[in-house]
């Protein structure tokens, strides 16, 4: 699944793809914009974390993964 992260004051995006259901992603939003410390952290499907002050969150889209069509093809 990917992850799109808008950051306040950046140019570009996060993206990440994530092993992670879309509910789980959701809860994991939910939580960090109602906890105390304000920080969002996701993992990966490599298993880096991203971690993100809530502060400076702008959006965060969350998406099935497409596939990535190889070669030539014809649409």
């Amino acid at each position: 699944m990917e992850v799109k992260i808008g950051v306040q004051f950046a140019a570009r995006e996060l993206v990440l793809e994530s092993t992670q259901s879309p509910a789980e992603v959701e809860e994991a939003v939910t939580t960090a914009l109602g906890s105390e410390t304000g920080v969002l952290t996701l993992t990966d499907e490599k298993g880096r974390r991203v971690i993100v002050p809530v502060a400076k969150l702008a959006y965060i889209e969350i998406a099935e993964s497409a596939p990535r069509s190889v070669g030539f093809t014809a649409r």
